[in-house]
């Protein structure tokens, strides 16, 4: 179950639509870089996913992607169940990856490299990955720029790895369809240019994107689990 009480979680969304209908989109990047101080605080009530999302890691796992790490919420719980992770980060917002390398900077063993990039156009390689996750970033995107990536990912995959995703799900086909038709509309009036990266969430339902990922060539995709809105899913190649 995405959501507990589906009916209430929607009155809730549509009254904060309401609030903010005049609110303007913001840049991501910039968003980001102006809440660096208390992301980790905002972010903390996902403490018991960001746990079972590095469970969901394989031991044998020695080199990873993580596409959109932030400041690597994720990263410092699967470091605590494996130090020998080696990790590339990448992420639109240089801030976020500087508070990442700080964190980790005293533990010099660490293996971290950080890429400030649009991970759309990263170069993932091929058969290069033990594992490729992400977390609460990719409901961001449009379906089709998403299943674009998924090629991707499967392709920069190894055989039988995992792609481990762990995101904001729409509870129900009309959370998807309102959240969509709002950022269109704030788009248009805003005359925000198609290549723009902006922060506002449009998320697919379980079953969308369950097909983007099967569409994209992933054999098995799996539901784990769902953690205060955060939907657990992993993908085998």
């Amino acid at each position: 179950m995405i959501r507990e009480n589906t009916e209430k979680y929607m009155q809730e969304l549509k009254a904060w639509l309401a609030e903010t209908a005049d609110d303007d989109l913001e840049d991501m990047d910039g968003f980001f870089a102006k809440r660096i101080d208390g992301y980790e605080a905002h972010m903390a009530v996902w403490q018991k996913a960001y746990q079972s999302f590095a469970g969901l890691l394989p031991m044998e796992c020695r080199n990873i992607l993580d596409l959109g790490c932030g400041t690597g919420l994720e990263l410092d719980e699967i470091w605590k169940r494996n130090a020998d992770v080696a990790v590339t980060g990448v992420d639109l917002c240089q801030s976020m990856l500087d508070k990442l390398r700080a964190k980790h900077e005293k533990q010099g063993d660490r293996a971290l490299m950080t890429v400030c990039a649009d991970y759309f156009q990263y170069d993932m390689g091929e058969n290069k990955w033990d594992a490729v996750i992400s977390f609460e970033s990719l409901h961001h995107f449009f379906p089709e720029k998403k299943k674009e990536l998924y090629q991707k990912i499967h392709r920069a995959l190894k055989k039988d790895c995992l792609f481990i995703l762990g995101d904001y799900l729409a509870c129900c086909e009309e959370e998807e369809t309102l959240l969509r038709q709002v950022y269109l509309e704030k788009r248009e009036r805003s005359q925000i240019p198609k290549e723009q990266f902006v922060h506002f969430d449009i998320p697919l339902t379980l079953e969308h994107e369950k097909e983007l990922l099967q569409e994209a060539g992933f054999s098995y995709v799996e539901l784990i689990d769902s953690i205060e809105g955060a939907t657990l899913l992993t993908a085998r190649k």
